[in-house]
């Protein structure tokens, strides 16, 4: 009888599980939240073609190995040293832009509180930009400007024509008048100041967003991804306020939304306090 109960024993001890001490299982938690934030980046990106493509390549693979296909094998061993370098090389951008959006800290400062009270710009030139937006967007003229924060945009600063003007709302209207030199384009505004018109952004390649939005819109939602700016699009084609920022875009904008918006990029002295992540007041709930 005994005997018997050792080979019992023994048969079902390749179900035992493996002890997990309390490391195991934050490692675990912490490699499934890695691994959630890479497949919603990926979804976002050209990378989701090349998933789709390799997941093609594994069921080749696999049925080349079942079958013996040795040519198709042969093929398989020489080319995927090859295919790995050319992976680093034609997704360069979406890598350099997914470190981009990791050296932005948005979970670093998670639980941490916003010790930086300086102002950004002043109130004038906030009512200066609504203003000018609330114009715009009633003749229909279509506008990009984006408004700098921590993040700098010297890179994209560089792309257009230097101003360092006071931001007013005759400058901006008169900048995307049509058939004007400098319409074309974005400006961007730093601090006070319009520091730059023309200047090209990149645009974004976010696979879920809407097809019927254009280039403007695009490349507000794409220096939203790689930068913390808060950008106002308004449409050429509807007359419509949109806004971008860390790559989301909120279309349909009225203009209290605009101006919380533009309060908080302000970063004034407000009583405005940070809870897990997520900053809280009561203007900012009412928009």
């Amino acid at each position: 009888m005994r005997a018997f109960i050792d080979n019992l024993k023994q048969s079902f001890d390749w179900i035992s599980l493996p002890k997990f001490a309390v490391t195991d299982i934050v490692e675990i938690l912490l490699i499934a939240f890695l691994i959630y934030h890479l497949i919603n980046w990926i979804k976002r990106t050209r990378a989701w073609y090349l998933v789709k493509g390799l997941v093609m390549l594994l069921i080749i693979w696999i049925a080349a190995t079942i079958f013996e296909f040795t040519a198709i094998l042969w093929i398989f061993r020489n080319a995927i040293s090859v295919g790995i370098i050319a992976i680093f090389i034609i997704f360069q951008p979406e890598l350099r832009k997914a470190l981009e959006q990791l050296g932005q800290n948005r979970f670093v400062g998670f639980f941490g509180t916003n010790k930086s009270t300086v102002e950004r710009f002043s109130d004038d030139t906030r009512e200066e930009i609504i203003a000018a937006v609330n114009s715009m967007a009633s003749v229909k003229t279509g506008a990009l400007i984006v408004i700098e924060e921590k993040v700098s945009l010297d890179e994209y600063v560089h792309t257009g024509i230097a101003l360092d003007s006071i931001v007013t709302s005759a400058l901006l209207i008169n900048i995307f008048e049509h058939n004007t030199p400098l319409h074309d384009g974005a400006v961007i505004v730093r601090g006070n100041r319009a520091v730059a018109a023309t200047c090209i952004l990149p645009v974004s390649e976010n696979m879920r967003l809407s097809k019927e939005l254009g280039t403007r819109h695009r490349a507000g939602v794409g220096v939203s991804e790689v930068s913390d700016c808060l950008t106002i699009i308004v449409s050429e084609e509807t007359g419509k306020v949109a806004l971008a920022q860390r790559g989301q875009l909120i279309r349909d904008v009225d203009e209290n939304l605009l101006r919380s918006k533009l309060n908080a990029s302000q970063n004034k002295s407000t009583g405005t306090r940070r809870l897990f992540g997520k900053e809280w007041n009561n203007h900012e709930r009412q928009a």
